[in-house]
């Protein structure tokens, strides 16, 4: 007998509500089952069918256990919970929501409902989107099937934990290149652990993320293909067999498309890449022709000098004396050639020389602090609404950057990524204070010209006063309200982390690799991050001011 009802539903909820009932364990076994080891994972469980006589209740709890089990095969013990057409149309991988926890209650005799706290979504390309513990009902609808109770009409794709996200799940940034073919620009995606080779190398294939279309570029030919749309890895070397062969095989960028792949590709389990243009081909060789951006040491300010960190602090050479100009938010190119920051709160001035003035590039109210790219623009946007970011050069040369999406917000903090091809921004608006991260669209010289619709982050972030990032593919964000300091570490693709705070910190700076992250506070003094907590570092009796990284 076979008895149908109501389609499943979701909803988003105010508060998330406990309901009556055992929630799905977050720890521990899941249930009885076997276990095999997998080349990434190591020991996994294999969970168990339904059972004969199980409620509706069970029969959602343990379709939900089999989904986030099947990641690592075909999920075809998660089928076995669901109506017989509905298995066969059921898609798990269409998408993922990650959640803190999952609470069941049936509410009918054919219904159960699943309360989630949702950390994140993940899309079918892999792209994470986080959502800060909202809380979300997904409706499950069954029916019976010769006297058992089964699953009709499930959500697409999957519900997992966190845990199980960490677990099953791995952080794969897939690359592309600069415009002008320089450096390269993660575009970060998760996936299953499971054939995460092919998926990495499927996604480069299919180009980026929406939001980076037409900031960057790709040196994979247009209609390469990957053969029998699998990467094998075996003994730790991965083999990528492109076809057709003779458009692979001649290629006029093979150095750089092999330098997506192989920086792609570089993921635990990996040890080595193999690329041939088709089945028989030649392995496909090249060099690395990218450019190595410089380090670069911190500068600051200090009374009325720009100075530099190195074993001590010592003076910038070629920057002359900034008094009289209330100079505040240094900013420097990676290369020195030009040095920025505000004058007051309405002017950004290229700082003098030891021969010439400081000059006025820009001026408008409320300007917030500048960040300098590797093209020699420095950007900064003033407290107009709707005004969009302004970008400048040593010589004066202003370009408005509009967006559309900017067009009711007022610009808070921003900051170029140090490759220039994206910029974060921290903007107000009728919807409070949103981080968004964009591409940034320039000409064949590197001017600027426009930016693409951006991807929110950092949902959790109440405050932002300034914004770095600590490497290509995170930010931190400083907020700071009546005397309260917020520090959040902030992925574009990824969950938030709130770092141990500094009361008084009032400015935030970072090296391009992640491993230097330093706050200055309001009586002068410089603390550098070391694991969860703050070391001062520094001159005791050097007061010092907006540190900052050259880009």
């Amino acid at each position: 007998m076979r008895r149908t009802v109501g389609r499943w539903t979701t909803g988003v909820v105010a508060g998330l509500v406990l309901l009556a009932g055992c929630a799905i364990p977050s720890s521990g076994p899941v249930r009885p089952g076997d276990w095999h080891a997998d080349e990434v994972l190591g020991a996994v469980t294999v969970a168990q069918g339904p059972q004969p006589g199980a409620s509706a209740r069970s029969v959602v709890e343990g379709f939900l256990t089999a989904g986030a089990a099947g990641l690592t095969g075909d999920f075809e013990v998660a089928r076995q919970f669901l109506d017989p057409a509905d298995a066969r149309s059921w898609q798990p991988l269409a998408a993922a929501t990650v959640t803190r926890s999952t609470t069941l209650e049936q509410t009918a005799d054919d219904q159960v409902v699943a309360m989630l706290a949702v950390v994140g979504q993940v899309d079918a390309d892999g792209r994470f989107t986080e959502r800060s513990g909202i809380g979300q009902a997904v409706t499950f609808d069954l029916v019976e099937v010769e006297g058992e109770w089964r699953i009709t009409d499930p959500p697409p794709g999957l519900i997992v934990s966190d845990r199980v996200f960490g677990q099953q799940y791995r952080r794969a940034p897939v690359y592309f290149l600069t415009p002008d073919r320089t450096q390269l620009v993660p575009d970060v995606r998760y996936f299953p652990v499971h054939d995460l080779a092919t998926s990495v190398v499927s996604e480069l294939l299919d180009g980026p993320s929406p939001w980076l279309r037409g900031a960057v570029v790709s040196a994979l030919p247009d209609g390469v293909s990957l053969r029998s749309e699998t990467v094998r890895v075996d003994g730790g070397v991965a083999q990528v067999v492109l076809e057709p062969a003779r458009t692979v095989g001649s290629a006029g960028e093979r150095d750089l498309m092999l330098t997506q792949i192989t920086s792609s590709l570089s993921l635990g389990h990996i040890r080595s890449v193999q690329v041939r243009a088709g089945q028989d081909g030649a392995l496909l060789t090249g060099e690395d022709v990218l450019a190595a951006l410089p380090a670069g040491l911190p500068v600051m300010l200090s009374g009325d000098a720009l100075v530099q960190q190195s074993a001590d602090l010592v003076p910038v050479d070629g920057v002359g004396t900034l008094a009289g100009l209330r100079a505040g938010a240094p900013a420097v190119s990676e290369d020195q050639t030009l040095r920025v920051a505000l004058s007051g709160t309405d002017r950004l001035v290229a700082l003098p020389t030891d021969s010439t003035a400081a000059r006025t590039l820009l001026a408008g109210p409320g300007l917030v602090r500048p960040s300098v790219d590797r093209h020699r623009w420095a950007w900064t946007a003033t407290s107009a609404k709707g005004a969009g970011l302004h970008a400048v050069t040593v010589e004066g040369e202003v370009v408005d950057v509009s967006a559309r999406w900017l067009a009711d917000r007022t610009v808070q903090a921003l900051r170029v990524s140090r490759e220039g091809a994206r910029v974060a921004v921290a903007s107000s608006g009728p919807d409070g204070l949103v981080i968004e991260v964009c591409g940034v669209v320039r000409d064949a010289q590197g001017r600027p010209s426009s930016l693409t619709d951006p991807v929110r982050v950092g949902p959790g972030v109440l405050v932002a006063d300034q914004i770095v990032w600590t490497d290509p593919e995170t930010l931190v964000v400083l907020g700071r309200v009546g005397g309260v300091t917020t520090l959040t570490r902030v992925p574009v693709s990824g969950i938030s982390e709130v770092l141990t705070p500094v009361p008084d910190a009032v400015a935030v700076a970072a090296d391009r690799s992640g491993s230097t992250l330093m706050v200055a506070t309001v009586s002068g003094s410089l603390l550098r991050h070391y694991g969860s907590t703050w070391v001062e570092i520094g001159p005791s009796d050097q007061p010092m001011r907006d540190p900052t990284y050259p880009g």
